[in-house]
């Protein structure tokens, strides 16, 4: 597959000032000499073609790569402040491609794509695969004890609230009283469905009941996401034409997206929660972790980590984050409202959220 750039469109001629920022964050490396960088590279898109999964996973790949959780708020600044500047047709000195894709992805890393508000630390993409590694490893390695169950799975469905809230789709506020309602459903839902299906493995092989927390996880994100994204459900996610210009809300784009993203997720699950707990079936039967049981809990994180680094980028690729659909299957009035002031419009967009 090609490498793709990113589109080139129309932009406006450059304005003002040139305005200097430290690349400290992006490295040593060839600087392209004022004005060579073109102003027409557009990055409101991704850098790779999202119209194939190899092209979304190589995105996905950067969008959720742990590094980006060390860098400070001031490089964090310096890369919103590259990617704003050079949408308003304003470059600065010495900047080269390489140095304004990587500046986009620092700031795509941090900031919500659609209120440009600071993700908070754990929330981030880029904090999927070191949190998750240790929850799920825990989880994972103290299943047996009702108290260790009940812990983990509240630990883990605090931690899904926060990445389901920091990532939803659109700008529409969400309350407290929401927000409250959804944690305590899904927490409830998790460790609810984690100790029931502990209780009906207790005859069962304990392989069997390794695989309880993967079928506690899969229900809560069922419960959690949607829940999270009620607000979505009640007045719908912004849905644009293809050059981004917003045409309304809608309900029906929200559905088909938070749709997509629960699949996601339980597919993200399936390799870190399926392929470990064969593994260590097999591994605590031989006398080397017999004789060293501390190396339990290290060596199933560990585990679970090497899972993560590819089923995250993998499954949050499984479907396109500027997701598509019909103008046939909006609601009547949003339908009518598009037909009226764009007839030959077949397909909106809308971002999915992740």
């Amino acid at each position: 597959m090609e490498l793709k750039t990113g589109s080139r469109r129309e932009r406006p001629a450059l304005q003002g000032a040139l305005c200097p920022v430290r690349f400290s964050i992006f490295g040593s490396g060839f600087r392209e000499k004022m004005g060579e960088l073109p102003l027409d590279i557009n990055i409101q898109e991704p850098r790779w073609d999202q119209s194939s999964f190899m092209g979304r996973a190589r995105h996905f790949f950067t969008v959720t790569d742990p590094r980006n959780l060390l860098l400070s708020g001031a490089q964090l600044e310096a890369s919103r402040n590259i990617v704003q500047n050079y949408r308003a047709g304003v470059v600065s000195p010495g900047l080269t491609e390489d140095q304004l894709w990587r500046a986009k992805y620092v700031y795509d890393s941090a900031f919500h794509p659609d209120t440009g508000e600071k993700v908070v630390l754990i929330g981030r993409m880029s904090a999927q695969v070191p949190m998750n590694m240790t929850i799920t490893g825990c989880m994972l390695t103290f299943y047996r004890q009702t108290p260790t169950v009940v812990f983990w799975q509240w630990v883990n469905q605090s931690f899904n609230a926060v990445v389901n809230y920091s990532n939803r789709s659109g700008d529409a506020p969400i309350t407290v009283r929401q927000l409250g309602t959804a944690y305590v459903s899904a927490t409830t839902g998790a460790v609810a469905t984690a100790l029931g299906l502990k209780s009906l493995t207790k005859h069962l092989p304990p392989l069997v009941s390794r695989f309880v927390p993967f079928a506690a996880v899969a229900a809560a994100n069922c419960i959690n996401i949607p829940l999270m994204r009620q607000r979505e459900l009640q007045v719908g996610i912004p849905v644009t034409d293809e050059a981004g210009q917003r045409l309304g809300h809608s309900v029906a784009a929200a559905k088909q997206g938070i749709f997509q993203v629960v699949v996601s997720r339980i597919c993200m699950a399936i390799p870190a929660m399926a392929i470990p707990p064969v593994i260590m079936d097999t591994l605590e039967k031989k006398d080397f972790l017999k004789r060293r049981p501390w190396l339990g809990a290290p060596l199933q994180v560990g585990l679970v980590g090497f899972c993560l680094v590819f089923a995250t980028p993998l499954c949050c690729a499984l479907f396109p984050q500027r997701s598509s659909i019909n103008v046939s299957r909006l609601e009547p009035e949003l339908r009518s409202q598009i037909r009226e002031q764009n007839p030959s419009l077949e397909v909106v967009y809308y971002n999915k959220g992740l």
